[in-house]
C-alpha cells in the first residue's frame, strides 16, 4: 500500500466530500490515478464502541487485515495491542515504539527462525494447537507464554479458519499434559469464530469450551490466566448481525464462565471491525466500450464495458478469496439525474488478463472515460493482499481526521 498525506479536516467533512474536492483537483491537474481516502474518525469511532461495548475486553488489532503505518500509529497510541502472523508484521510492531507485552505472536503455525526472533525481542505470548509446535517452542523459545488454540464453530463465516487451525477439545488435555512434559507454559485459550462470522452464539460455546479447558489446566499446573476470543466481528455497517449482537452474547458468556471476580485477562483480535468502513476508493475509467446484445424479448439492447486503473490483482483480490463478503456497491462521482437509464455494465481491471473483472454485471447511467467511479468500505484486506501485476502499483492512501479528535489521540501520526 503506497502512503499518501494526512489532513486535519473540520468537523462533518465527510469522506466523500473530501474525495470528490480531490477529483476536482486532480483533474486539473491532469492526474487520473486511483486512490485511497482513509477516515481515521471511522477508525477512532470503532475504537470506543468496542470499549463501550465490552468493557471487559482489551482489543488486539490483526495486522494482516489493514497494515497502513498510519492506521497502525493510530491504533497503538489509543492503547490496542497487536495480534502478529510473522516475523515482518513483528518487526513493523516493534518498530512503532509499541513494547513486546503488547503483542501476540497469534500464528499457531511458526516457523522457527520467526519463533527466535520473538524470543530474542521479547515477544512471549503465542499460540498453538498440536504437539509439534509445543516441540519447536521448547526448542527455540522456552521463556514463551502459550495459549491453546481450540477449533471453533465456524460454519457461515466469511472465512472459516477451522479448516486449517484449532485443536478438538477432546484432544486439548493431552496437549496441556505434553506442554507439562515439555516444560512449556500454557497460561490461556484462544479461538477465532472465523472471519466475518454471522453466528454470535458460536462465541458463546467456544467461551464455555475455554472455561472447561482452563479448570483442566489449573488442575495440571498451569497458571490459567488469559482468555482470547480472537476475531470475527462485523465491520461492514450493513453486515448483520450487527456488531452490538456478538457483544451482547460475548459479555452474558463472559460473565458465566469468567466472572470480574476472577483474575482473567480477556482480550481480542478485531481487525475488520477496525477498518472495513473507513476507507474508499475512487477509479477512473481509462476504456470504454459498447455491444448491441439481443435480449430474450428479441430486442437489441446496450452492454457497456468500463476498464478501470485498478482491478482485481490490485485492490479487489479479496472479492475473490471472501466470497460471501458483502461486495462494494460501485458509485458514480458525477451528478446523474435520477431519471437516467441505466444499462446492463461491467467492470474491468487494467491487467492483460480476462481474469481481471471487478463486477460482472451492475446497472450503471452510462459513463465517459475520465469519469470516477468509487467504491466504499474497501479497508480491510483489499489492499492488503493487492498484487504489483502487470506493474499497477496500488493507490495512494490520503488519511484524514478531524481536528478536535485527532488532539484526543495520545500521539501524533509520524
Amino acid at each position: 500500500m503506497q502512503t499518501g498525506s494526512l489532513t486535519l479536516v473540520e468537523e462533518g467533512v465527510t469522506p466523500l466530500q473530501f474525495m470528490k474536492k480531490r477529483i476536482r483537483s486532480l483533474s486539473l491537474n491532469g492526474d487520473d490515478d486511483a486512490f485511497y481516502v482513509a477516515d481515521l474518525n471511522n477508525v477512532i469511532q470503532k475504537h470506543w464502541r468496542f470499549l463501550q461495548q465490552l468493557p471487559r475486553v482489551r482489543p488486539f488489532y490483526a495486522v494482516k487485515c489493514n497494515s497502513s503505518k498510519e492506521v497502525l500509529q493510530l491504533l497503538a497510541a489509543l492503547g490496542t495491542g497487536f495480534d502478529c502472523a510473522s516475523k515482518t508484521e513483528i518487526k513493523m510492531i516493534l518498530g512503532i515504539g509499541v513494547p513486546a507485552i503488547d503483542i501476540i505472536y497469534a500464528n499457531p503455525c511458526k516457523q522457527p527462525s520467526h519463533i527466535r526472533y520473538a524470543a530474542k525481542h521479547g515477544v512471549n505470548r503465542m499460540t498453538f494447537d498440536c504437539e509439534s509446535e509445543l516441540e519447536k517452542i521448547s526448542e527455540n523459545h522456552p521463556a514463551a507464554e502459550m495459549f491453546l488454540r481450540i477449533h471453533a464453530d465456524d460454519e457461515g463465516s466469511t472465512s472459516c479458519l477451522s479448516k486449517k487451525f484449532g485443536a478438538p477439545v477432546q484432544i486439548c488435555e493431552h496437549l496441556l499434559k505434553r506442554a507439562k512434559s515439555l516444560n512449556v507454559v500454557v497460561s490461556g485459550v484462544c479461538f477465532h469464530v472465523g472471519s466475518g462470522s454471522s453466528n454470535p452464539q458460536s462465541f458463546h460455546q467456544c467461551i464455555a469450551d475455554a472455561r472447561r479447558l482452563f479448570d483442566i489446566g489449573n488442575k495440571l499446573g498451569h497458571k490459567m490466566r488469559v482468555l482470547d476470543i480472537g476475531g470475527g466481528f462485523p465491520g461492514h455497517p450493513d453486515f448483520q448481525p450487527r456488531f452490538e449482537e456478538f457483544a451482547a452474547v460475548i459479555a452474558e458468556s463472559l460473565d458465566q464462565y469468567f466472572p470480574s471476580t476472577e483474575d482473567v485477562e480477556v482480550i481480542a483480535e478485531p481487525g475488520r471491525y477496525y477498518v472495513c468502513s473507513a476507507f474508499t476508493c475512487a477509479i477512473n475509467i481509462i476504456t470504454k466500450k459498447e455491444d448491441n446484445v439481443r435480449a430474450a424479448d428479441g430486442k437489441d439492447r446496450r452492454e457497456l464495458s468500463y476498464y478501470l486503473n485498478d482491478g482485481l490483482f490490485g485492490s479487489f483480490l479479496s472479492s475473490i478469496i471472501y466470497k460471501k463478503e458483502i461486495r462494494p456497491v460501485p458509485v458514480v462521482e458525477k451528478d446523474i439525474l435520477p431519471s437516467a437509464e441505466l444499462f446492463p455494465s461491467k467492470l474491468w481491471g487494467p491487467c492483460c488478463t480476462e481474469k481481471d473483472v471487478i463486477l460482472k454485471e451492475v446497472d450503471l447511467p452510462e459513463l465517459e472515460m475520465g469519469d470516477w467511479i468509487i467504491f466504499q468500505n474497501v479497508g480491510a484486506y483489499y489492499s492488503a493482499i493487492s498484487t504489483i501485476f502487470n506493474g499497477f502499483l496500488p493507490p495512494t492512501v490520503h488519511y484524514i481526521v478531524c481536528k478536535d479528535k485527532w488532539m484526543l489521540s495520545e500521539k501524533k501520526i509520524k
